[in-house]
């Protein structure tokens, strides 16, 4: 008995060790609408590969599927979630029993074929809540008992934007629906989430590849997933002059400044250069809102394809 017992704890401390010496794995996925299909694509290549994730940082429709795998779906769960989900109608909160009707009012809101385009009781810059979107994912995660970002199985964090100020802000805590609200309310179309105090929109405005976040939670090795089709150079600051003056006077200078030099895409090229394997799906096709069935298909078998590839071709240096 204590023979086996010896050699049990001796392969305990094998495991163990083993377990420490291993490389932390970071994944980062990207915003880009619809184009997060490929995300999922991805993450087949990836459990096909039997790389173990350790931690998850994304950005508006990345920050819908990392939350997700993070909560314990797989891979081949979060294909039937895209493939099968009536995802124009969840993200632009269309109401079905108007869907008949051309033009209708209902309480203060103007919907034409049930797309809500006018709310007169909605004070805040865009007309869309996402209510449908929070509420699917807080009874999903609810399945898995992690709706707070604390019980997640994989630590997550995702990527929102200060409204006012024009700041990059990392969601880390409190209830996961909420915050990926936060990081998908594109300026214009949805309303800000207000979280702290603070207003908070899509976080593609400061940071669509968040890299840098899953490094500082304590990432070795990253993998990122970029959806964004059109690179654009890096360019040296520049002063807003009278223009970001104007700005000032009415509160909104931040905003101004990241008009005029779109800190955006420097981080941007920072984080796609400094990751491990850095994977590009070719979306040319493909926009933000190519909702639907056969897209959504189309795009996870390219997403899968380029992640295979990238994943094999590092293998081979």
């Amino acid at each position: 008995m204590r023979k086996i017992l010896t050699t049990i704890l001796l392969t305990l401390t094998c495991m163990l060790t083993m377990q420490a010496q291993r490389p932390r794995i970071g994944l980062v996925l990207g915003g880009g609408g619809a184009k997060g299909a490929a995300e999922v694509g991805a993450l087949k290549a990836i459990e096909a590969a039997g790389i173990q994730v350790d931690y998850i940082a994304g950005t508006s429709i990345g920050a819908i599927v990392g939350c997700l795998y993070a909560a314990g779906y797989t891979a081949a769960e979060l294909e039937q979630l895209f493939t099968e989900q009536e995802w124009l109608s969840l993200l632009t909160d269309r109401r079905e029993d108007l869907s008949s009707e051309p033009l209708k009012t209902v309480d203060g809101v103007t919907y034409i074929l049930g797309f809500p385009v006018i709310d007169l009781n909605n004070k805040a810059f865009g007309v869309l809540g996402g209510n449908r979107v929070e509420q699917v994912l807080d009874s999903m995660l609810a399945l898995k008992g992690a709706v707070e970002f604390e019980r997640l199985k994989i630590p997550f964090r995702c990527v929102a934007a200060e409204m006012l100020t024009a700041s990059e802000v990392v969601l880390s805590e409190g209830t996961v629906p909420q915050a990926v609200r936060a990081s998908m309310a594109i300026p214009g179309l949805f309303k800000p989430v207000t979280i702290d105090g603070r207003k908070l929109i899509d976080g593609g405005m400061m940071n669509n590849l968040p890299v840098d976040v899953v490094r500082a939670m304590g990432a070795d090795y990253v993998i990122a997933i970029d959806l964004q089709q059109n690179q654009h150079e890096s360019r040296e600051p520049v002063d807003a002059g009278i223009i970001s003056g104007i700005g000032d006077l009415i509160g909104l200078g931040e905003v101004v400044d990241w008009a005029v030099n779109r800190p955006d895409i420097n981080k941007h090229n920072a984080n796609r250069d400094s990751a491990d394997i850095y994977v590009n799906p070719p979306l040319p096709d493909y926009e933000a809102s190519s909702f639907g069935n056969k897209s959504m298909r189309r795009m996870i078998d390219i997403g899968e394809a380029a992640t295979r590839d990238a994943l094999q071709a590092r293998r081979r240096e």
